[in-house]
C-alpha cells in the first residue's frame, strides 16, 4: 500500500505541502527486533516506511498499539527524536487507553519532550464509550484529538446485511467469520432493526445511511477526522458526501438518533 501511494504521489506531481500523510508503527518483520515500539524499531520502521513512499517525512506517525515491553520514556524519546530529525511532524497513538496517553504526556512534560497529539480509536453508532466518555477529558485537558476508524462498523452500518450475508461481501470471507457471527447474532439482528429506523432519518435529510453515519461521527467536537475504508471509487464518493450532511446534524436530529440507538454512554 505504501509503495502504491508513493508512486501515485510521484506520478500525479501533487504538492507535498497540500497533503496530510500518516503511517503506523508496531508490526514489521518476523524478527523480535522488527516489531513493537522500541527506539530501534520506531526509527528503522519509520525509515522503511518513508523509503517505500519515497517521502522525506510523514505528517503523523502513529504507535499502532501500546507496547508493555518498552518503557514509556523510551517510546516518547524515540518519537521526539524522529520529529526533531524531520522524519515526522507529529506523533499519535492508536488503541491506547486514556491512562497510557496521559502517561506519555506526563513523561513528555517531565523531560521536555514532544507529547502525542491524537489517538486513533474505533467509533461508530454502536461503539461510543471511549470516544464520548474517556477521550473528551484528554481533548479538553491536554488537547489530544481523536482520529476515528470504522465509521460503518466493517460495513454493518451500510444496510447491506439487512437480508442476510451477500456472497460478495466481506462477511462471507473465511477470514471474516467473526464478522459473520456478529451479524447473525441476536445483537446483530437488533442492530439491523435500528438501522432500518435510522434509514428513515437519512431519507428525511436526503442522504444515504452511510453518509448519515459518517456525518454523525464528524459532529463530535473531539473528532478531528474520520478514516474511511472503501472498496471502490463510488463508495468513496458517497462517503465523502457526508460533509454536506454535517450542517444538517442539529441537536434535534442527534437526539432522535440517540433515541433509536438507546446506547448513549453515561458520563460519570
Amino acid at each position: 500500500a505504501e509503495i502504491i501511494l508513493g508512486n501515485i504521489i510521484k506520478k500525479k506531481c501533487w504538492r507535498r505541502s497540500s497533503l496530510v500523510i500518516t503511517t503506523k508503527l508496531y508490526w514489521g518483520g518476523k524478527a523480535e527486533t522488527e516489531r513493537g515500539l522500541s527506539r530501534k524499531h520506531i526509527i528503522e520502521g519509520l525509515k522503511g516506511s518513508l523509503q517505500r513512499m519515497q517521502l522525506e517525512y510523514v505528517d503523523v506517525v502513529f504507535a499502532n498499539r501500546p507496547d508493555s515491553n518498552t518503557p514509556m520514556e523510551e517510546i516518547v524519546r524515540a518519537m521526539t527524536y524522529v520529529i526533531n530529525q524531520g522524519m515526522a511532524m507529529y506523533w499519535g497513538t492508536s488503541r491506547w487507553t486514556a491512562m497510557e496517553i496521559m502517561e506519555a504526556y506526563s513523561v513528555a512534560r517531565q523531560f521536555n519532550m514532544i507529547p502525542p497529539v491524537c489517538e486513533q480509536a474505533e467509533y461508530h453508532l454502536f461503539q461510543r464509550e471511549k470516544v464520548e466518555v474517556q477521550l473528551p477529558e484528554l481533548y479538553h485537558k491536554i488537547g489530544v484529538g481523536a482520529m476515528t476508524w470504522s465509521p460503518l462498523a466493517c460495513g454493518i452500518i451500510t444496510g447491506k446485511y439487512e437480508n442476510g450475508i451477500p456472497e460478495t461481501s466481506r462477511a462471507s470471507m473465511k477470514s471474516y467469520q467473526w464478522l459473520k457471527e456478529k451479524i447473525v447474532s441476536d445483537d446483530g439482528r437488533k442492530q439491523q432493526a435500528k438501522l432500518k429506523e435510522l434509514g428513515h432519518i437519512a431519507e428525511k435529510l436526503g442522504c444515504t445511511l452511510p453518509q448519515l453515519a459518517v456525518a454523525w461521527c464528524l459532529r463530535n467536537e473531539g473528532v478531528s477526522s474520520v478514516l474511511l475504508g472503501t472498496s471502490n471509487p463510488e463508495q468513496l464518493t458517497e462517503n465523502l458526501g457526508a460533509i454536506q450532511v454535517l450542517p444538517k446534524m442539529t441537536s434535534h436530529i442527534v437526539s432522535d438518533i440517540d433515541h433509536i440507538l438507546g446506547n448513549r454512554p453515561y458520563k460519570h
